[in-house]
């Protein structure tokens, strides 16, 4: 049997149990200072609500993590470390204000939000959005005592959040039956179709929306909403303020540049996922083998992959199927894929260089953030797999 260390360490040093009683009252003690924090922030958030104040302070942000930096090397702490934790609790005290409302204008009207499609995943996000926000929601689905057509003709606002193969029929349906005086809007990963469905079949007003997020986050703060306006700038002006009230990143667009941006973003991506996984599988190496040679990088992509394969075909299906873009973007990647393979199995290492180099550039200061953050990001993933 092992033997316990002698409290009588011949080292002079106190004995382990005792050692690990202080970390617990340090630990104890900290989270004391966040609770204290914590309160703080919540003083600040009604602040901002009534004067009108942003919740976000990038400058104040930037003092902030430069300040404790040069204190914690003085201490002795290691900056990088102590930068780590300082984002975190800064991104929470945003989430926690924005949670509070600080954005939302005191005198803001309460309004009435149909989630048409309300008990599915994004559905129940959307719902969760606006409740959060001090509105009145509907929720309306198959299943429900209230009928779709009941909730369209009654909200304020009514959002379309159902499987992107029925959504444009389920707009053609409902579209008639919104108030003039309302706002018609959808959550769908591609946008043209939807919003010219919805241009057509209502005469209210018309946004198009798609969360860059899926309903799994842990919190919508700094997650970003593509918002594709299509008729009327009161109700346009609204949905933006509320939702950056909640702590969304705003970004504007039209249909089609949005569907054009999401043929890369989702659908060649997508797309590279489900070849990489296909590949895996078929090349029969068992997984945890390889995760016993794991590098971090491979860890990343293992795990983003295997993300992928956890959630739902339908809607990947869906999402690669709709976009009136995606045979373009997929020949790209066949394409690429093809002319790669030749030049690395005929060992051409200038051939390999010139392409490197070629993508690099393509990339250009892009790589220099894109290693900084991923060291983060790497400095994560090797204290998981630890």
């Amino acid at each position: 049997m092992p033997q316990r260390p002698d409290s009588s360490d011949p080292s002079g040093t106190r004995p382990l149990a005792v050692l690990r009683a202080l970390i617990d009252a340090v630990d104890h003690e900290m989270l004391e200072l966040l609770a204290r924090r914590n309160a703080l922030v919540g003083e600040i958030a009604a602040f901002k609500r009534a004067h009108g104040v942003a919740i976000r302070d990038r400058q104040r942000e930037r003092e902030i993590i430069a300040d404790r930096r040069q204190r914690a090397e003085r201490m002795g702490l290691r900056p990088e470390v102590i930068e780590s934790m300082l984002r975190l609790m800064l991104w929470a005290s945003r989430d926690r204000q924005a949670a509070l409302r600080a954005e939302v204008p005191p005198d803001a009207p309460r309004r009435t939000v149909a989630i048409i499609g309300g008990e599915g995943q994004m559905g129940g996000c959307m719902a969760r959005l606006f409740a959060d926000l001090g509105h009145a929601v509907l929720i309306a689905d198959r299943d429900t005592e209230l009928s779709t057509r009941e909730a369209a003709s009654i909200a304020d606002v009514v959002v379309i959040s159902v499987p992107i193969a029925v959504t444009v029929d389920v707009i053609r349906d409902l579209g008639p039956l919104v108030r003039d005086d309302a706002l018609l809007m959808d959550v769908t990963s591609i946008k043209t179709e939807p919003v010219k469905a919805m241009l057509e079949s209502c005469s209210g007003s018309v946004v198009g929306t798609h969360p860059l997020f899926g309903p799994s986050v842990h919190s919508l703060q700094g997650q970003r909403m593509v918002l594709t306006p299509g008729r009327g700038d009161e109700w346009y002006d609204w949905l933006r303020v509320m939702l950056q009230a909640r702590g969304l990143s705003i970004m504007k667009s039209t249909p089609q540049e949005h569907d054009r941006a999401m043929a890369v973003v989702q659908v060649l991506t997508h797309f590279s996922t489900e070849v990489m996984g296909r590949a895996l599988a078929d090349i029969g190496v068992p997984l945890e083998m390889t995760l016993n040679y794991t590098s971090p990088v491979y860890l990343m992509e293992l795990l983003m992959t295997a993300r992928h394969f956890a959630q739902s075909p339908e809607l990947y299906a869906s999402i690669q199927m709709s976009n009136p873009l995606t045979a373009e973007v997929t020949a790209a990647f066949v394409r690429a894929a093809g002319e790669h393979e030749k030049v690395v199995l005929a060992g051409d290492r200038e051939a390999v260089t010139a392409m490197f180099e070629q993508v690099r550039s393509f990339f250009g200061d892009f790589t220099d953030r894109a290693l900084e953050q991923s060291s983060y990001m790497i400095d994560a993933i090797v204290q998981w797999q630890e």
